[in-house]
């Protein structure tokens, strides 16, 4: 849910982990799955809608960002439910790892505690479904998003200049580093089209006679590989241009591909030596990266049984933008 909020990997892993982690910890949960699962959950940012790497990516490719927004709901509900099924299989495995309860609560305790949560959620619904319905382009869904969280911040009496201006100059920030990276983009592409590399290196890809399965699969274990060193914006940037040619000989949809991409960055965000959630949760927790990265080998592992889902039965990401509305 934060990740609808937040669209940043890094910002939903640091933000939930500051939340969570000490709260867990004194409630008496190992510190391996608490860490282990926030790691892996915290990369749904780059999944769930709104997302920075989609719009870089839309750009890049040249498709529809609305549609990329929608199509990722989806496939982030069931990569969630995915890593939940885990925490599930973990508890049942491992009873006396988890404490008791302390304390019940009914539904109606429930809602009342919800009460600054669920005009958060009514937002989400308004921006995606927009969206969804047709009534507004991502940029406009976005203008409502922003109108809506001010209505918020000013009912919750959160709403001053200060936070104002400091919400103002870091939206301008992180929109000029955009700008800047796309432009980037942009200008790699032409060089590239000169230098004549995508259609060399698509020949050569074509030439080893690769089915789709087997294209998809390499390219997998290739942005795994670069997700190493590289991170998840910059790893879109540097390749696009490269491979898009040869994905689309190759019959696969540019949204199904965008989605795919994202799935396969956010496995890299956890990959040692520069996952850069791990770098995050090293931070906060003062423990060893290689330590963090055996924690998170359950999400990695589910993630890469989730791109196996996606392959299998692609109507889990085409199957929403292909009902939207407009």
């Amino acid at each position: 849910m934060f990740a609808a909020v937040s669209g940043s990997s890094a910002a939903t892993c640091a933000t939930i982990g500051k939340i969570t982690l000490p709260e867990l910890k004194k409630r008496g949960y190992p510190e391996g799955i608490t860490i282990g699962t926030l790691a892996g959950a915290g990369t749904l940012g780059l999944l769930i809608p709104p997302s920075i790497i989609m719009i870089v990516y839309g750009v890049a490719a040249e498709v529809s960002i609305a549609k990329l927004f929608i199509a990722g709901v989806l496939p982030g509900i069931m990569l969630a439910t995915l890593f939940m099924g885990w925490i599930v299989v973990w508890a049942l495995l491992n009873p006396d790892a988890v404490p008791a309860a302390t304390e019940k609560t009914s539904l109606s305790q429930k809602l009342y505690a919800s009460r600054h949560l669920i005009p958060v959620v009514l937002l989400i619904a308004l921006v995606l479904g927009s969206i969804y319905a047709g009534v507004a382009t991502a940029t406009e869904a976005a203008a409502l998003g922003v109108v809506g969280s001010l209505l918020l911040a000013a009912a919750q009496r959160s709403l001053s200049w200060a936070t104002f201006r400091d919400s103002l100059l870091g939206a301008t920030r992180l929109y000029c580093m955009i700008a800047l990276i796309l432009a980037g983009s942009a200008f790699l592409t032409l060089a590239m089209g000169y230098m004549g590399l995508p259609r060399h290196l698509a020949e050569w890809i074509a030439s080893l006679g690769l089915g789709q399965f087997g294209l998809l699969f390499g390219l997998m274990i290739f942005f795994i590989i670069l997700g190493c060193f590289l991170d998840g914006i910059s790893m879109v940037v540097l390749t696009i241009a490269v491979i898009q040619p040869t994905i689309v000989a190759a019959g696969v949809d540019l949204i199904w591909f965008g989605i795919f991409l994202v799935v396969v960055v956010e496995m890299a965000q956890i990959t040692p030596p520069v996952g850069f959630n791990l770098f995050v949760i090293q931070g906060m927790t003062g423990k060893q990266l290689p330590w963090i990265a055996r924690t998170a080998l359950p999400a990695f592992l589910l993630m890469m049984a989730a791109v196996g889902l996606l392959y299998a039965f692609p109507a889990i990401i085409t199957w929403l933008p292909q009902h939207m509305v407009g």
